[in-house]
């Protein structure tokens, strides 16, 4: 089936492709951008007319907890940094059960296709009897929505009686972690580009697991050609908690593991030293920015521009929906945008910048070169966005109205060739039924 993406109001392609005529889709592949008036080289089974929407790549998201989304906004974690906020929070996420996990995965992942998202990973350590099968649950839900995601592994195995954080119910033995590690690698990882799941494994910090599950998980990962995620240096309080814990600053406790190498992306990446960020940037780590996240704490401003000079790879995350209390990635380009420009100044943030993080950052990030740019060869991944709210009105440039004026709704939005998003809605889904059931889950994880 060829398809025709005729003529947008404009169009941000990330590349050096020019899509103002529009894109041809042929199966899952981008094979033309046409200039504008430019006709296909062949003749198109449909036509698309993308007059009234601005065409972007889709949007890439690099970090996220699917199942914080029962507990946006509650009571015991209000007004709180980091480590009193997670410690309200891990006894009532010790209630999940496989429902729980299966309508948050569910609700964020519409959540974030409904903003323009094609591409979310997701950061699940938190593991119990109830809920050892929660990454086998979200396989499922995204390919039956048909989005793709790179879904982690995460793991705690130092509970509060070794010294760490998390609660000691809500951890498992090393031997248990690394089979599950290795059996859902085997079960789920797509490696060959263009794939919808992917594995990747992820100790939650290496404050909250052994340093040899962190050397182990490593070795496997490299076994098989998967990526690792881990949180650091994203409060001072975490840098103090690491010097006092292992007598090291994160980034250099982290070397000794053999994790500073370009397998590895880390969220939040906000506290490090100028030197610190060049062998971030020489080892090609990658550094997902989360900048609702960090207000939302007051846990520190990303160096993002002072890390990609460096040469890292930096996309975009939306992080739980317990610190952003939202799952919209359009809105995360926002927020990217002002925290940078807040940081570095209005001339030198630009929201192609800011574009450029949600979209091309994220795809090298995850070392999928298939993805983050529309030119012919590259996955049909992209969204539509119409300008026909308030907001909009009087905009000048429909692209920079996207992130200036507060885009947070996508209009269409095409994953592998299939629309994921038709009119401003996910196909089959009922979203109020998912809503209702959902906000039934969260209420009996809030009363224990």
């Amino acid at each position: 089936m060829r398809t025709w993406i005729r003529n947008p109001l404009a169009a941000w392609t990330g590349s050096d492709a020019d899509a103002s005529g529009g894109l041809v889709v042929d199966g899952a592949h981008i094979v033309e951008c046409l200039i504008a008036g430019a006709e296909p080289e062949a003749a198109c089974d449909q036509v698309f007319d993308a007059s009234d929407c601005v065409l972007i790549p889709g949007l890439v998201n690099c970090h996220h907890h699917f199942y914080q989304t029962l507990t946006r906004a509650l009571p015991a974690a209000l007004n709180k940094e980091l480590f009193p906020w997670l410690q309200a929070l891990y006894p009532v996420w010790a209630g999940l059960d496989t429902r729980a996990v299966e309508l948050s995965t569910h609700l964020a992942l519409a959540e974030l296709m409904l903003s323009g998202c094609t591409l979310a990973s997701d950061h699940h350590y938190l593991f119990t009897d109830a809920i050892d099968d929660a990454i086998d649950i979200q396989a499922g839900v995204a390919r039956e929505l048909g989005v793709r995601v790179v879904l982690t592994r995460g793991s705690m195995s130092l509970g509060e009686s070794a010294g760490g954080l998390p609660p000691d119910r809500v951890v498992q033995s090393p031997e248990h972690i690394l089979a599950e590690s290795e059996r859902l690698i085997a079960r789920h990882h797509e490696a060959e580009p263009g794939a919808i799941v992917q594995i990747a494994l992820a100790p939650c910090s290496p404050f909250s697991v052994t340093d040899d599950l962190m050397r182990d998980s490593a070795a496997l990962a490299r076994q098989h050609g998967v990526r690792l995620h881990t949180h650091l240096a994203e409060t001072q309080d975490e840098n103090d908690f690491c010097l006092s814990f292992v007598g090291k600053r994160p980034l250099d406790y982290l070397e000794d593991l053999g994790w500073v190498a370009d397998d590895v992306w880390l969220a939040h990446g906000i506290h490090f030293e100028d030197a610190e960020v060049a062998r971030l940037g020489a080892a090609g780590v990658g550094i997902s920015h989360c900048p609702s996240s960090n207000m939302v704490l007051a846990s520190g401003t990303c160096r993002v521009r002072d890390l990609e000079a460096a040469g890292c790879p930096v996309g975009l995350g939306v992080d739980g929906s317990a610190s952003n209390d939202s799952s919209n990635m359009i809105g995360e380009v926002r927020q990217a945008f002002l925290l940078q420009r807040l940081r570095d100044g209005s001339a030198q943030v630009t929201h192609d910048d800011a574009l450029r993080w949600g979209t091309v950052g994220g795809a090298r990030l995850f070392g999928r070169d298939e993805l983050g740019t529309l030119a012919p060869g590259q996955a049909a991944d992209f969204g539509l966005y119409a300008l026909d709210e308030l907001r909009f009105s009087g905009a000048g440039d429909p692209v920079a109205a996207l992130v200036l004026c507060g885009a947070h709704r996508v209009q269409h939005l095409m994953i592998a060739g299939e629309w994921r998003v038709r009119d401003g809605a996910i196909p089959g889904l009922d979203i109020e039924a998912l809503r209702h059931e959902h906000a039934a889950a969260a209420q009996r994880l809030a009363a224990g």
